[in-house]
């Protein structure tokens, strides 16, 4: 259905260079790319998006990798992808 597209952060590898005794690490995050181009597909639309804590109806206006951005009314909703349980369109 959605072309896998091959995005920087599907590349989950930690990289701990041990330079000098020190220990850095790479933020990480899941990515998950079928979701995301599925959201990308509705945006301008409104949506029923259930999440762990509540459920929202609104307008989709922008898909990050991380986040989704919900207009309901007057207000900006930034919800965190991984907290998404599910989807509908309204």
């Amino acid at each position: 259905m959605y072309q896998f597209r091959n995005y920087p952060q599907n590349e989950m590898v930690m990289s701990m260079p041990m330079n000098q005794g020190n220990m850095q690490s790479q933020p990480m995050f899941n990515f998950e790319p079928y979701v995301y181009e599925t959201l990308r597909s509705v945006i301008g639309k409104v949506l029923i998006v259930s999440t762990v804590r509540d459920t929202l109806r609104g307008k989709l206006m922008d898909v990050k990798p991380d986040h989704v951005v919900l207009n309901i009314g007057d207000e900006t909703f930034f919800v965190r992808t991984c907290q998404i349980v599910s989807v509908m369109p309204d």
